[in-house]
């Protein structure tokens, strides 16, 4: 309970965004003044305390409240914290309804705060970090996790030409291409040599699934990237598009289905929960709910894709190991985090073996 509550706690709220975190706010009013429909200031600055990757913050204006993400400060790994790509994934899914939050502008003038930057508004609601829902009915829980699911197959579902996406990603050999890039992170931010890591680079490209549909993917989908509605079991607003391109949605669904296969520890994990007991659907049922909801007969065999899927992790987590190490690292809990590269590497490993490796 203690760690559940720790998530919440850490990742939750705002600070005032000083020091290395402050922003121009000069050079910030006189762009949302230009680029922001209905805006007025004053504005007041504050960092959002959760997220790793893209420095998030909250603008409070006269205007109401706003939402504004950028690159990190200093030196980055080619394609990383692509901003623009974030902003032109809401920018075509608002229109259609999907949950996002509404865009507002793209700023890629390093001039204005330093760094890229994009403004949406901000979408109130809960965010939860742990997935045990501590405090919620059993009933309460099913729901979410329905809606969880039933959210991502409306993404999946999404026209992609409707949404002005169709030159979003490259059609076909998504894991392909995928396990290319993750291994290019990889090695540009390598602070070791790891054995596992090694096996997993070449045994991944080797064993390829066939890919059968192409759909918006999210690349980061998991139940504290999203915004609940602030009393239903509702998503209102699916947050971090950073990783999002065209794809196959199956590795958006086996990346949320590793919370089945990860303890948890205060976060989004549900293996070594009392999941009847809680009220969280089997990874059967969540299964059977989206295959139904995209007109799909069945999943593969998911050992593959969670093989991918932990070393992406951690190539992932790796990139912020040296960035920790370089000095440039965004969030306080990144030193933690960069422990976890071994472990995640070798569990993929045994996500491997279970596949036939």
């Amino acid at each position: 309970m203690t760690e559940a509550l720790d998530a919440q706690k850490l990742f939750s709220g705002v600070t005032k965004a000083e020091g290395a975190d402050a922003l121009n706010d000069a050079n910030l009013t006189a762009w949302m003044q230009d680029n922001v429909a209905g805006f007025e200031g004053p504005l007041e600055v504050f960092k959002f305390a959760g997220g790793q990757s893209n420095p998030t913050y909250k603008i409070i204006a006269k205007s109401g409240a706003y939402v504004l993400r950028r690159k990190p400060f200093g030196p980055l790994l080619p394609s990383a914290h692509a901003v623009d790509r974030e902003f032109k994934a809401i920018n075509g899914l608002y229109p259609t309804g999907f949950p996002v939050a509404r865009p507002y502008g793209l700023c890629t003038d390093n001039d204005v705060i330093g760094s890229w930057f994009y403004v949406m508004g901000m979408v109130e609601g809960r965010t939860i970090w742990d997935g045990a829902m501590p405090g919620a009915t059993p009933s309460f829980r099913r729901q979410t996790y329905d809606a969880m699911i039933d959210t991502l197959a409306a993404l999946h579902n999404t026209d992609i030409d409707a949404a002005g996406l169709s030159d979003f990603g490259k059609p076909g050999n998504y894991f392909g291409r995928q396990v290319d890039r993750w291994t290019k992170q990889y090695k540009l931010s390598e602070t070791e040599h790891m054995p596992v890591m090694e096996r997993l680079i070449e045994w991944l490209p080797a064993t390829l699934p066939e890919q059968t549909r192409t759909s918006v993917v999210h690349g980061d989908y998991r139940i504290d990237n999203m915004i609940f509605a602030p009393d239903e079991a509702k998503v209102v607003a699916v947050l971090d598009w950073e990783l999002s391109t065209l794809g196959d949605p199956l590795a958006d669904f086996t990346y949320v289905a590793m919370a089945w296969v990860t303890d948890n520890g205060g976060r989004s994990g549900v293996q070594d929960l009392d999941r009847k007991a809680l009220g969280i659907p089997e990874l059967e049922e969540a299964v059977e709910r989206y295959c139904t909801a995209t007109g799909r007969s069945g999943v593969p065999d998911m050992n593959w894709y969670f093989a991918y899927n932990f070393f992406r992790l951690a190539g992932i987590i790796q990139g912020i190991k040296k960035r920790v190490i370089d000095g440039t690292a965004n969030s306080s809990h990144a030193k933690e985090m960069s422990e976890r590269v071994s472990p995640l590497a070798e569990t993929a490993w045994s996500f491997a073996v279970k596949a036939g490796a």
